[in-house]
């Protein structure tokens, strides 16, 4: 039974670190840094305006290019100095024909599609700028993102900023959208706290900006080339600042299963990017970045959904053998955990609204994602194309 308890609290340890205590660590971490010096990156200036390169992807979004296009034009920059550009590769509808109407974009549209990295590319070869954004083609931007992002390269050591991605959800809003909600809120928190205490681990291309000068080609078969570019980056010395200011809006899935094509999706990305990001394991090499790439994301990409199930069944041993009331009130906490995960995932589907519902549910779908991006890794039948996920409209 010593094995079986060190196992039960091996699993705890692991579960309630990357989930809980990874974020209370470094706000004291970040706190204890701001006592000692205070943060050399609060020194800028707010009149600060090179040129800068928009960059938006575009595949098949004819139903909401034309708000996009009104939002990019309202950014508050100098349009002299901020170049717009369209990549509709592969579109099959009107996107490429709407885009076209714009004369202050520049569009580039080929009939072949071969996904995100191929066309922003092909687009990098036009970037004459020496920094770009890149932002999705279904989001819309603050009015002060660029000159909120631009501030930072001010400083050598910046080698990109990440926005915040904001999820807009209703009283309406399904399990997707509110779960979806509540997970951004609590990642934006860990991503502040991340940039202060070193670099955000890990860029999300809703909103994601980089020196020109750092942008190298992408293999065109990287899953999830945001995340793997951004940390490329930190891992040639520079850091990824985070800018709450600038931030990405979208719309929630429209539905758990829509939800469910994209967590797949950038969870058999995650096990390729451990694989290209090798390197970062080298905790000597890269003390504070491996640190945190470890605790923010690898342990919640392995063993953590691993570790739930190990800490489910090896609870359930120590408590029908009745080794302390402590295990036997825990298994019944687990049992009462997944009961409401299970009755979360039932009224989902049947568009029945209890929001107490969505956080075991969606905590629980997000560790099953992890085991079907698994498999998808393995096999090797996750495709680069990204098959869109229906949004609720903005």
């Amino acid at each position: 039974m010593t094995v079986l308890k060190i196992l039960f609290w091996t699993g705890f340890f692991i579960i309630a670190y990357s989930y809980i205590g990874y974020g209370i660590l470094l706000f004291v971490l970040v706190n204890l840094k701001r006592l000692v010096k205070k943060e050399k990156f609060d020194d800028i200036s707010d009149i600060f305006e090179p040129e800068i390169t928009l960059i938006v992807a575009a595949f098949n979004e004819e139903d909401f290019i034309e708000k996009k296009i009104d939002n990019t034009l309202q950014l508050d920059y100098p349009a002299s100095k901020l170049k717009l550009l369209f990549v509709t590769d592969g579109s099959t509808d009107n996107t490429a024909a709407i885009v076209s109407r714009f004369t202050n974009i520049q569009l580039m549209h080929q009939p072949e599609r071969r996904g995100k990295v191929a066309a922003v590319n092909r687009a990098m070869k036009l970037v004459a700028t020496p920094y770009l954004i890149f932002s999705d083609a279904n989001t819309l931007l603050n009015k002060d993102c660029v000159r909120e992002i631009v501030k930072h390269y001010q400083h050598a050591k910046v080698g990109g900023v990440a926005g915040e991605k904001k999820v807009i959800t209703t009283e309406t809003d399904q399990a997707a959208g509110v779960g979806e909600g509540l997970y951004w809120k609590y990642e934006s928190f860990l991503k502040k706290m991340d940039s202060e205490f070193y670099s955000v681990v890990g860029a999300a291309g809703e909103l994601f900006s980089i020196r020109t000068e750092l942008f190298e080609t992408t293999r065109e078969d990287i899953i999830i080339e945001d995340f793997v570019q951004s940390l490329e980056i930190c891992m040639k010395g520079y850091i990824i600042k985070y800018e709450a200011n600038a931030f990405a809006m979208e719309s929630s899935s429209l539905s758990m299963k829509d939800e469910e094509k994209r967590k797949v999706r950038i969870c058999a990305g995650a096990f390729q990017a451990m694989v290209i990001l090798k390197g970062l394991f080298n905790i000597f090499k890269y003390p504070a970045l491996s640190f945190q790439f470890i605790s923010h994301r690898i342990l919640r990409w392995t063993l953590c959904p691993l570790c739930l199930v190990m800490l489910f069944i090896v609870n359930a041993v120590l408590a029908f053998e009745q080794q302390g009331m402590f295990y036997q009130l825990f298994f019944l906490l687990q049992l009462f955990f997944y009961m409401l995960a299970l009755i979360g995932w039932i009224f989902a589907h049947r568009n029945i609204m209890i929001k107490i519902l969505y956080v075991p549910y969606y905590f629980l779908f997000m560790n099953i994602s992890v085991f079907m991006g698994f498999s998808r890794f393995i096999k090797k039948n996750q495709t680069t194309l990204w098959e869109k996920a229906s949004r609720k409209k903005l």
